[in-house]
């Protein structure tokens, strides 16, 4: 058997303040040497500029007067949105992209069991051609008759009071005929 080795040296004692110690030094070289590294590479990321945040300049009213500050006029302050929308509307957009985005608003239809497709695109033409429905009523009627004929009948008959009651009544019935259709197909393979 080799004969055990013996240590004449002592091993520190390692304290709580000395491990703060080793690990402030660290991080004080590694700051120090990131420093240096960034001084003296050529880095267009490099803050240069004043350390100190710009403080806004105060004055009063008779400063700002002297300035000559643009005015509104009044009368276009009392132009409703609806008329707003229209001269837009007729300026930027052109009756051939409107009369199509009419036509696919109009003839939209779920398909597959994609409500969630339907229903997002119905409501992106909804927003982008409000003057196509002149209300709520008409905008649920149109909404309902893109879906299939499955559900159609049912959303009709809860009466929806709004959109979204009618979209919800829609996802809930969509949601059973996946369910059903699921469970259907299972019973088909068995």
């Amino acid at each position: 058997m080799p004969p055990k080795r013996t240590s004449t040296s002592e091993i520190p004692a390692i304290t709580l303040a000395g491990i703060q110690q080793l690990i402030n030094d660290g991080i004080s070289s590694a700051l120090k040497a990131q420093a240096a590294s960034m001084e003296n590479a050529s880095n267009p990321n490099r803050n240069t500029g004043p350390t100190r945040t710009p403080v806004a300049k105060t004055g009063n009213y008779k400063e700002f007067i002297s300035r000559q500050p643009f005015y509104f006029n009044d009368q276009a302050n009392q132009i409703t949105w609806t008329e707003l929308k229209r001269i837009l509307t007729n300026k930027y957009c052109p009756q051939t992209e409107v009369k199509k985005m009419e036509d696919e608003f109009y003839n939209l239809v779920m398909k597959g069991n994609d409500l969630k497709t339907y229903i997002r695109r119905f409501q992106e033409l909804a927003v982008l051609c409000p003057n196509m429905v002149p209300n709520t009523e008409k905008l649920m009627e149109v909404f309902i008759s893109g879906l299939p004929r499955s559900i159609e009948g049912n959303v009709t008959a809860s009466k929806p009071q709004t959109l979204e009651d009618a979209i919800n009544i829609s996802q809930r019935l969509m949601d059973q005929i996946i369910k059903h259709d699921s469970v259907q197909e299972t019973n088909d393979r068995k």
